[in-house]
Parts: structure tokens; sequence; C-alpha cells
């Protein structure tokens, strides 16, 4: 492991600690991408979600420009496996009432049982997926 990954990692995480408590704060929000983008087409209230959205995207888009070797590109996976996979995932979040930054970030710091269970449930299904994928089936080893 390099020792800019731990910076990029510590400022990463900062940043979405910051975000978060910033959403809640001014809004009384919670940063879960996954309700955020659903709510952006189907809400009255879109423009700070758009915004919200075009900041994620924005930040990533410039970190990849300024670090272009740093996020690896996925390569490997047969492209119906991919869109499968994000149907499961979009299943998941339904199922779930949110996704990892609503429960894993804001529902952990809130305390919420609901959100330990929710997050503790997508990451085992994320470890037996790579171990499924990986080591079992040899897809993009």
């Amino acid at each position: 492991m390099n020792i800019n990954d731990v910076y990029f990692g510590v400022i990463g995480g900062s940043l979405i600690g910051i975000s978060a408590i910033g959403l809640m704060y001014t809004l009384g929000r919670i940063a879960g991408v996954s309700g955020i983008l659903q709510a952006a087409f189907w809400s009255n209230e879109k423009s700070w979600r758009i915004l919200f959205l075009i900041g994620l995207l924005a930040t990533t888009s410039l970190f990849h420009y300024f670090n272009p070797g740093h996020i690896a590109e996925r390569q490997g996976f047969p492209l119906g496996l991919l869109a499968f996979s994000g149907v499961l995932v979009g299943l998941g979040v339904a199922l779930g009432n949110g996704c990892t930054s609503g429960h894993g970030i804001c529902g952990l710091s809130r305390f919420s049982k609901r959100s330990l269970i929710a997050t503790l449930v997508f990451f085992a299904l994320a470890l037996i997926t790579r171990y499924v994928f990986h080591t079992l089936w040899g897809i993009a080893p």
C-alpha cells in the first residue's frame, strides 16, 4: 500500500463526512446518494439534489484528471454481468430502503439499529459476491 493511498483515503473520507454533516446541518437531510438520485427525478426539491450529484461527479472527475492512474478501470467483466449487477444493486437499495452512504455513513453515525443491520448485510453480501465471482468462477481475478 502506497502512503498516498492512505492520504487519499483520509482526505476522501473526511470530505464525505463533512458533506454529510453539512447537508444535515443546512437542510436537515441525510446524504444517502441513492435517495438523492431517485428524488432528483421525482421530487419537488430538485435543485439541491442535482447540485449534490453534480458535486459528486465534478470532484470525482477532478480527482481522476489530476491523478489519472490512481483509479483503476474495471476490465475483464462481461457487459451483461455488469448490467445484471447494477439491477441487483438497485434492487438491494430498494429493499434496504437506502444505500451504504445513507445507512453506513449517516445511519451508523446516528446509532440506527436498522442501518447497522443493513450495513452488515450489504458488506456480507459483497464479500460473498467477491468470493463467488473471483475465487470460484474466476471472473476478473
